[in-house]
């Protein structure tokens, strides 16, 4: 398949692009600022802004899904606003082209109790609170979206750690996973493991998906 992918130099796009290249797909990675990454062979890298206006323009010609990453900067004192925005952008384009479509969103909209969401929880660590609330309100826009946009959701567990492949993890919908030890974590590079096999055999289509081990 060919993908593009937003947000490549980041935590969980760094990953994902691993994951897609080693399994043999064509991915055109959106940056910008394409000098953060060097051409591979399966890789392209392309100038495109989220942020900017027409900074999307054509980008998803020819691919046959997006993956976004995207993240408007954990310093960012705009994160919110930013976020929502460049979200929103990229919702646009993929909805435009007709293209498949799945965002990395956050842990803190999953429930963790009847009713009361990770974010909502009086520990919930401020400094991640904007980002959280604002991924929290894409999921809820993807919800109410009426067009025929084919999109996907996934939540990483509520700790997303870095470590080796294994492959394995399992799969939630809108509660966290939690193993025999009441933890709910999983790699990153598993993760990227499940966001692959949700874009090549999709399971979640207008769905949000967890996963931990």
């Amino acid at each position: 398949m060919h993908i593009a992918l937003i947000g490549a130099t980041g935590f969980v796009g760094r990953a994902v692009l691993e994951e897609l290249l080693s399994r043999g797909h064509l991915v055109r990675a959106l940056q910008r600022n394409p000098a953060a990454l060097e051409a591979r062979p399966g890789l392209s890298v392309q100038a495109a802004d989220a942020l900017a206006p027409q900074g999307l323009a054509g980008a998803f010609d020819g691919v046959d899904a997006v993956v976004s990453a995207f993240n408007a900067g954990w310093a960012n004192p705009n994160l919110y606003d930013d976020f929502l925005r460049g979200s929103e952008a990229i919702v646009a384009a993929a909805r435009a082209a007709g293209r498949r479509f799945l965002v990395v969103g956050g842990a803190g909209s999953l429930y963790v109790a009847p009713g009361q969401q990770l974010v909502d929880s009086p520990d919930f660590p401020a400094q991640w609170k904007p980002g959280a609330l604002a991924a929290r309100e894409l999921l809820r826009r993807l919800q109410a979206d009426a067009s025929a946009l084919d999109w996907s959701f996934v939540s990483p567990p509520i700790h997303l750690e870095p470590g080796a492949r294994t492959g394995h993890y399992r799969l939630g919908q809108d509660a966290p996973v939690f193993d025999a030890a009441g933890h709910c974590r999983l790699s990153v590079a598993d993760l990227a493991v499940a966001i692959v096999d949700e874009i090549e055999h999709p399971a979640h289509q207008r769905r949000r998906f967890t996963a931990a081990y």
